[in-house]
């Protein structure tokens, strides 16, 4: 399975924002991606007042990316977009996953949100305007097990272990607008804890550079393998990069130092069914 991650500086206009993540999902595909993966926000970063109107999984960025997927014959984590939410002030942030044939495999709604208010620096409350989702999400990828997630949802390591005990995810996707200011110094601990803690590959796709005033991306996207090894960074600035999953050294890893096997807390809240059997696209 050969996974791209996509890094972006997307803006406050939608129509050039779908036009370069576009643009790097042909060169994913011309690379021999399998499955591509775009940041967090692909649709929209800029100011409130300017955001188009927040729209269902079938509209505009919905059936771009569908379409996208189908021409290009990838499977395609659209990072994340504004959905219509549950009530006219507050949107969701959903990612779509959509098969090579454009047909919509998955969605995830974000779950953990960024209220943060550190006096004279950081003053952010995404709960104002997004719901939250209640629903983890694992989908199959041609057999390969993905975990969806979003930005924010990296610091709550329960989410991870869910999906994969519950879920049984060999890959964790991690599309993300990631601040500047924490970036730095955790972007890159965080999905490697990911990785190591959860025995998974984990692919990391983040917004980069200035939105608006007082919103600078981290960027730096990467392929983290289950040892915790950084396998290919995206430098400053849009582009990507394109890794190799040897599902081969996953299992080999999670034979040779079996922490997963070798749990003893249970998971808080509902049991699922590890199988899947019973809802196969969630966990």
């Amino acid at each position: 399975m050969r996974v791209a991650v996509c890094q972006l500086n997307a803006r406050d206009d939608r129509a050039a924002n779908l036009a370069a993540a576009e643009a790097l999902l042909v060169r994913a595909a011309d690379a021999g991606a399998d499955l591509a993966v775009l940041p967090e926000y692909v649709d929209y970063l800029g100011r409130a007042e300017g955001m188009p109107a927040p729209e269902g999984a079938d509209g505009t960025v919905g059936t771009f990316f569908a379409e996208t997927a189908r021409r290009l014959g990838i499977w395609l984590v659209a990072g994340s977009f504004h959905e219509a939410g549950p009530d006219p002030a507050h949107t969701w942030n959903t990612s779509l996953v959509f098969d090579r044939d454009g047909t919509l495999a998955a969605s995830y709604r974000k779950i953990h949100l960024y209220d943060v208010e550190i006096p004279g620096r950081v003053s952010y409350r995404e709960s104002a305007t997004v719901a939250p989702g209640d629903q983890p999400v694992v989908v199959d990828v041609e057999g390969l097990r993905v975990g969806l997630s979003i930005c924010y949802d990296l610091r709550f390591p329960e989410l991870y272990r869910e999906l994969a005990t519950s879920g049984g995810a060999e890959l964790l996707v991690v599309p993300a607008a990631f601040m500047m200011h924490t970036g730095r110094d955790h972007w890159e601990v965080l999905l490697r804890a990911r990785a190591i803690e959860n025995q998974c590959f984990v692919a990391a796709a983040g917004q980069t550079g200035d939105h608006e005033p007082g919103r600078t991306c981290f960027g730096r996207s990467m392929v983290v393998d289950p040892w915790g090894t950084v396998l290919t960074q995206v430098p400053d600035g849009p582009g990507l990069t394109v890794a190799e999953l040897d599902l081969d050294r996953l299992r080999s890893i999670r034979a040779e130092l079996p922490s997963l096997a070798n749990r003893r807390l249970p998971l808080a809240g509902r049991r699922a069914d590890p199988s899947g059997a019973d809802r196969p696209d969630r966990v």
